[in-house]
């Protein structure tokens, strides 16, 4: 099992920045792959950016020059920093985790961000 834990999320203007924190507990080496993923209203939940045990990255066409996926594996904490951030990246911002075996998802329990004037 894992938990996930997120943190971070609020409101701000545009053009302005957040950092989100996502905090794993429990099978915690047992994750291979880590990710934030956002829903807007009557919207499917969409893949922002993840990152893999190994450290490669990927990002939605969306957010990239924008956002930054990073892990402290100290801290088992995942971030993503947002910056530039629009209007249209207002959403509720899940992380997720991928296990190996056995294969399992797990998500934290959202973090609103809002990004309006």
């Amino acid at each position: 099992q894992v938990q996930l834990v997120e943190s971070g999320g609020g409101l701000v203007q545009p053009g302005g920045s957040l950092r989100l924190a996502c905090a794993a507990a429990g099978s915690i080496d047992n994750i291979f792959v880590m990710g934030w993923y956002r829903q807007a209203p009557g919207k499917q939940r969409e893949l922002v950016a993840d990152i893999e045990q190994a450290g490669g990255t990927s990002y939605a066409d969306s957010v990239k020059g924008r956002f930054t996926i990073s892990r402290d594996n100290a801290k088992n904490t995942v971030y993503l920093q947002m910056n530039s951030l629009k209007p249209e990246d207002t959403a509720v911002y899940y992380c997720q985790s991928v296990t190996r075996i056995p294969a399992k998802i797990y998500w934290g329990q959202g973090t609103q961000v809002t990004v309006s004037s």
